[in-house]
């Protein structure tokens, strides 16, 4: 395999695994909590159905939820910093005189949180493997192939009936 097509791989399985651990993560929510705004569908019911799809029995959903909601939990006082580092940056641009070391040092933070996040939710990704199947997960990553493989044809499917830029 050569390495353009080894680094398209990767990235493919790194957009798959935030897709199902993004659903994961939306079912595990208490009852009613909606992360993205939109009720009770969503992340949460495609989870759902991921997790009909491989005959989860209730043991394993429940495993799955309290590991989510444990990152979760985890992971509030990282977003709420971000948000206040997301603040400070905007208030920086925003001045007469745009301080660049005060703008790279709240780069820098955001970038320790993400880095933070990412391992954490790395950590509950693997948490959820070890409580599903060898055959449940390899049917959730047939499922997100497809998913990946759906959403490449619709950008590129976009990217051709784009109007062409001026030249």
């Amino acid at each position: 395999m050569s390495k353009l097509n080894l680094v398209r791989v990767l990235k493919a399985g790194a957009v798959a695994s935030v897709l199902a651990l993004s659903s994961i993560a939306a079912h595990a929510q208490p009852p009613g909590h909606d992360w993205h705004g939109g009720g009770k569908g969503g992340p949460e019911m495609m989870m759902r159905h991921m997790l009909d799809d491989v005959d989860a029995t209730a043991a394993q959903r429940a495993q799955i939820k309290q590991i989510m909601q444990t990152a979760h939990n985890d992971l509030k006082p990282s977003m709420e910093q971000g948000r206040k580092l997301h603040q400070q940056a905007e208030a920086l641009f925003a001045a007469t005189n745009v301080d660049a070391a005060a703008l790279e040092s709240l780069r820098a933070q955001g970038q320790a949180l993400r880095e933070a996040a990412s391992k954490r939710m790395l950590q509950a990704r693997v948490d959820v493997a070890r409580v599903l199947t060898p055959e449940q997960r390899a049917k959730i990553a047939a499922r997100m192939a497809k998913r990946e493989a759906r959403m490449a044809e619709h950008m590129q499917k976009r990217a051709a009936g784009a109007p062409k830029a001026a030249q």
